[in-house]
């Protein structure tokens, strides 16, 4: 079902009002912040704002990243330990609020060095997630851009900064370096030792966006940031990326963009990537078709979040097709680029199937929707109108 822009507006405003009061950003409830909600929110609070040009929006941006730096990037209130992840006092720590890196905001304390390690449980449990530090980077980076404020695309190098440092320092595999999937609070031990298969790749797009973010806002020093992208451009190369789960997919399409807007705007030495992860998506894409039809479940059974992942990252295909249209000679001399590119246009149709299905009140009353209601509006937000997310 086709939407007209100014339907979509009054959705995405109704959605964003909601969430912005269930998690406490406005209003007089407590504030709960969920890192990933939050970088999404940031994104689409920014292109409400440019959409529609209401201070309001970009107002409730800034507020949202101060109160996430204010909450995650300090010790839980149930925890003996207080102040900022970094251990810097108090004025030091407002000055660099993500050095120290920034907590997930599950419900439940992490995992003590004592307990033994329950798989289930440690989905509930508190700590940091790598990828959810990149989708943070990438906020970070957007609002140094539309602010024009140096100050948060150097929050967010430091952040790289960190992760890099932390996620991988004594984490082997074999004999080979990796980045462990989770860690503690304070990043002193890891929780889940292994490696999100799409980690290194969402570590060094969010890299090289706050790269290319500090070259445009003049932040003369980005050393800091070379020695994290030479490894993790390694680590990405080495790794297979082809997924079946449609969040993966959509972040495989996402970072195409991301790598799309980069070649455009002269990046060097990354448009190779491209191809792969277009690649990538489309043996996905294929593989779960084959697998199974899994939109055609009722919604107890489907996280939407996870489709909408998948819708978001469609959208993303649609951009980059714009971009090519503008920039057809710059694409063309990729190898497969042009064949994936309609291979993958097969399946845009999907966005639609997916948007309408958790539209629709009903599956919004489903169990699925009700136990992730903040992560699912956002994220459908963000599929309705992309742009304030996917622009670097």
């Amino acid at each position: 079902m086709a939407m007209d822009k100014q339907h979509a507006t009054t959705l995405i405003r109704s959605l964003m009002a909601d969430v912005a009061k269930c998690t406490g950003l406005i209003g007089e409830r407590p504030p709960h912040r969920y890192l990933w909600t939050d970088a999404f929110a940031v994104c689409n609070f920014l292109g409400l704002a440019e959409r529609i040009g209401e201070q309001q929006f970009r107002e409730l941006a800034l507020r949202l990243v101060d109160q996430v730096h204010y909450v995650l990037g300090r010790h839980r209130p149930d925890d003996p330990r207080t102040g900022w992840l970094s251990g810097l006092p108090a004025e030091a720590g407002e000055a660099h609020p993500t050095q120290g890196g920034l907590r997930i905001g599950k419900r439940l304390p992490e995992r003590r060095p004592d307990e033994a390690f329950d798989e289930r449980l440690e989905w509930d449990r508190d700590g940091q997630y790598f990828h959810y530090l990149t989708k943070w980077m990438h906020a970070l980076a957007r609002v140094g851009r539309v602010t024009d404020d140096a100050r948060y695309v150097r929050w967010g190098i430091e952040l790289a900064e960190t992760a890099y440092a932390r996620f991988r320092c004594g984490a082997t595999l074999g004999g080979r370096r990796h980045l462990a999937w989770k860690m503690s609070i304070d990043l002193s031990r890891p929780l889940v030792g292994a490696q999100g298969q799409h980690d290194a790749l969402d570590g060094l797009l969010a890299c090289l966006e706050l790269r290319s973010a500090a070259h445009a806002l003049g932040v003369a020093d980005v050393t800091d940031l070379e020695q994290p992208i030479t490894e993790l451009t390694a680590l990405c190369r080495e790794q297979p990326l082809a997924t079946t789960d449609p969040l993966g997919i959509g972040g495989l399409l996402s970072g195409a963009h991301v790598l799309a807007q980069l070649t455009v705007a002269g990046v060097p030495g990354y448009a190779d990537l491209l191809p792969a992860l277009l690649d990538a998506a489309c043996t996905g894409l294929a593989d779960q078709a084959e697998e199974r039809d899994a939109l055609s479940l009722p919604a107890d059974d489907r996280l939407a979040f996870r489709e909408l992942g998948l819708s978001i990252g469609l959208r993303a295909l649609e951009h980059t097709r714009a971009l090519e249209a503008d920039n057809s000679a710059g694409f063309e001399a990729l190898p497969g680029f042009g064949t994936r590119m309609r291979q993958l246009s097969d399946y845009v149709l999907l966005i639609s199937r997916i948007e309408d299905f958790w539209l629709d009140p009903n599956n919004q009353r489903s169990k699925t929707w009700a136990a992730h209601a903040d992560i699912n509006a956002v994220m459908l937000a963000t599929s309705l109108d992309p742009e304030g997310y996917l622009t670097l």
